[in-house]
């Protein structure tokens, strides 16, 4: 497991690397992480993520249906509700607003095709599990379902943990969400800290080949939070 003095230079890069961010989605968990974690330099994330809807932005509505991710208290809007379309997308906001809307019966079916999947589907799953604690009462599953969730996931990284990806950060930093992070290889937090780019992110952009994806460095803050929270 990395040690104190570790954790604390790569996670003040990887907290400067977010600078004047004005990705939506990142400000959210990163409003997420200034409330469970905080991180003071994230204060003003979710007045940002505000600023960036009233641009008037084209996933506008999606971006609302998500806000909850940094506001416990939000209530979703139903007109909102149609812009979620992705069956991924869907599950995890079904999970997100289960106190507010209810779940379909057919639900806990959903979440076990999601883990037989694999990939994000299963990382997915994985947060919607999360949060349907969080926000409800959980949900009755089949016996063993909850021992293949937590498995699969940790399978996502402990099948090759020298090797770094965003699935890999996805998985490991939602299973320590769940109260699951004994299950990873303890080596793989080692690989993580040395594939931190200059930067102070994890992954490649598309667009700029030499700068780390907003993706993967919020799920590898995340991550490192977490160990440093002992969580």
């Amino acid at each position: 497991m990395p040690r104190a003095e570790d954790l604390a230079p790569a996670i003040e890069r990887a907290i400067r690397f977010f600078a004047d961010s004005r990705e939506p989605h990142a400000l959210l968990w990163l409003e997420l992480m200034h409330r469970r974690f905080g991180v003071e330099a994230f204060a003003g994330s979710l007045e940002g993520f505000d600023r960036v809807l009233a641009e008037g932005p084209e996933n506008a509505a999606l971006l609302r249906v998500f806000r909850r991710i940094a506001e416990p208290g939000h209530v979703v809007e139903q007109p909102d509700l149609a812009a979620v379309s992705h069956p991924s997308d869907q599950m995890i906001v079904a999970a997100l607003y289960c106190d507010q809307l209810g779940l379909p019966p057919f639900f806990p079916e959903e979440l076990a095709r999601a883990v037989d999947n694999g990939g994000y589907y299963c990382t997915h799953a994985l947060l919607a599990f999360v949060w349907l604690n969080e926000f409800g009462n959980g949900i009755a599953t089949p016996a063993g379902f909850v021992e293949q969730l937590f498995a699969a996931n940790a399978a996502i990284v402990n099948e090759n943990p020298r090797v770094v990806s965003d699935l890999k950060l996805e998985a490991a930093a939602f299973l320590h969400l769940a109260g699951q992070g004994a299950r990873l290889d303890p080596g793989f937090y080692d690989v993580v800290l040395r594939t931190q780019n200059d930067d102070g992110g994890w992954g490649m952009t598309r667009a700029e080949p030499d700068r780390s994806d907003w993706h993967g460095t919020v799920l590898g803050l995340l991550l490192l939070l977490q160990l440093r929270a002992g969580v």
